[in-house]
């Protein structure tokens, strides 16, 4: 249950980031708009419609991420005109409009970089289309991504596992992270789990100085869905219970069961309780 918990909980996550960028919709009818602060290096920008008018992307960019977008024109009083171009690996935008008073609104034309297709292609990722290739823009897609799951061996992604993966912040410096302390997911769904459910190099290695080393992927996962800590491990070794297995772990932390209450059961005790014991006075003990 657990690791379908997990399982799902990554999905969502990737699913809403994905979405909340772009699906599908390309440049013929793309509208921007753009709210400012007087106070503020931050842009709110967001980009609508599309040839499907289902695109729907919105975020806060620093104004020199909008390349030529005139902030202080922008600020200014009246009627000015504004141009402004996000240049990403996976295309630019290009977009031109009008605005004054710290709000802007326009039209943009997306254009895919043909070079960079052509790199997923020789990865062995199939070209995307133009609808993908402006979610893959949106969602900052990169080359070093693409490289380093090659060079880890993952399976081949497809655009989808690439959108999935760039929205939950997937990059070489965290699959290369992973590898340091000895893991590396067997497929693209288990990254996107340990990613989603923030399972960094330090995570793991807080088993590792309990004593837990070599935990399965999957494993791990259910550890980190029920927010069982290396501390956690530790807790319990001090409390007089040094050799819990995982599958203990999970039925302590899902039941309750604190390091601090096995100790204090433990002191008040002529026998030191089992853990499986400790599960039972917990259930029973008055709240």
């Amino acid at each position: 249950m657990t690791r379908m918990f997990a399982f799902f909980a990554a999905i969502l996550l990737s699913a809403v980031a994905v979405s909340s960028a772009c699906t599908a919709g390309v440049s013929e009818g793309l509208r921007f708009h753009i709210d400012a602060k007087r106070s503020s290096p931050k842009v709110y920008a967001s980009f609508t419609g599309g040839k499907s008018r289902t695109t729907n992307w919105s975020t806060d960019f620093n104004t020199s991420e909008l390349q030529g977008l005139d902030i202080a024109q922008l600020r200014a009083g009246g009627d000015q005109p504004v141009r402004f171009a996000l240049v990403r690996e996976a295309g630019r935008l290009d977009c031109t409009g009008s605005g004054g008073r710290l709000v802007a609104s326009g039209a943009c034309n997306f254009t895919p970089n043909t070079g960079f297709n052509d790199f997923l292609v020789s990865r062995g990722v199939k070209r995307p289309t133009e609808d993908e290739g402006l979610a893959m823009m949106s969602l900052n897609v990169r080359r070093d991504l693409v490289e380093t799951l090659h060079s880890a061996r993952y399976p081949v992604p497809g655009v989808d596992d690439l959108l999935s993966l760039s929205a939950l912040g997937v990059d070489a410096h965290y699959i290369n992270g992973l590898a340091q302390v000895g893991y590396r997911p067997r497929d693209l769904d288990d990254l996107v789990q340990f990613k989603a459910l923030d399972v960094t190099p330090s995570y793991i290695q807080s088993f590792v100085r309990a004593g837990y080393g070599n935990l399965p992927a999957d494993r791990i996962v259910q550890l980190k869905a029920l927010d069982i800590t290396g501390d956690y491990v530790a807790g319990f070794k001090a409390a007089g219970y040094p050799n819990l297995t995982p599958d203990r772990l999970v039925s302590l932390k899902a039941l309750g069961v604190t390091p601090d209450y096995a100790r204090a059961v433990r002191e008040s005790s002529r026998e030191a309780p089992t853990a499986e014991r400790l599960v039972e006075l917990n259930a029973i003990a008055p709240r």
